[in-house]
């Protein structure tokens, strides 16, 4: 029968023996990445054909001064291509985390056309996306009629300052949006008052 020392013994040999051979193994991992680290591979997107061909060479980028491409359809910061917004406000809707503010003035003149022939009528003095809430759903661009409202290619904007995040769209100045909301009242208290002389005129003919 064998003796219990020699059994713990032989034990602990196997197990020097294995931790000696792991160490090894590591170690020849570690100078073969060292070796191959003298290559780099190449920032390809993932659907270039030779993207898993790179097998060997450091993966690393030099952020920001080298990125990988993105995907022409990805969700990253969304624009609004303000002179053609209509001011409808389907994007506010539809948004889940409401993070699109949209105020709006009716015009008393003509404003114009989008880049798709549609007339606009109404002015944005306040068109606000806050992208600290968005959450990247692409609901908005996908219900925006007249795709004023895209998401750009642009992923890194991070700020110190939370309100920063905030992107402001707008047609008219603070001063240029009182000055409409005024002409909208005088017009609408000008036909009120047209409608009501019309009516005095029209009760005093069938009087007579």
């Amino acid at each position: 029968m064998e003796n219990p020392q020699e059994k713990i013994g032989s034990l602990q040999r196997r197990g020097f023996w294995r931790d000696l051979q792991s160490l090894w193994q590591g170690l020849g991992l570690t100078w073969r990445h060292l070796f191959q680290a003298r290559e780099r591979r190449s920032p390809l997107h993932i659907a270039d054909p030779n993207y898993f061909q790179q097998d060997t060479g450091v993966v690393t980028l030099t952020y920001p001064y080298e990125s990988l491409p993105v995907p022409e359809n990805g969700r990253y910061r969304l624009h609004n291509e303000i002179d053609d917004c209509i001011v409808c406000d389907l994007c506010a809707k539809i948004c889940p985390v409401d993070c699109i503010t949209i105020e709006s003035v009716k015009a008393t003149e003509e404003i114009g056309e989008t880049s798709d022939g549609t007339k606009k009528r109404l002015y944005a003095p306040v068109f606000d996306i806050d992208l600290a809430k968005c959450c990247y759903c692409g609901l908005c661009t996908t219900v925006c009629p007249t795709d004023c409202l895209t998401m750009t290619k642009v992923y890194d904007f991070a700020e110190v300052d939370i309100k920063n995040m905030i992107y402001h769209f707008t047609d008219l100045t603070p001063e240029q949006a009182e000055e409409k909301k005024k002409l909208w009242a005088d017009q609408q208290e000008a036909i009120a008052v047209a409608k009501a002389e019309a009516m005095k005129a029209r009760q005093q003919q069938k009087g007579e």
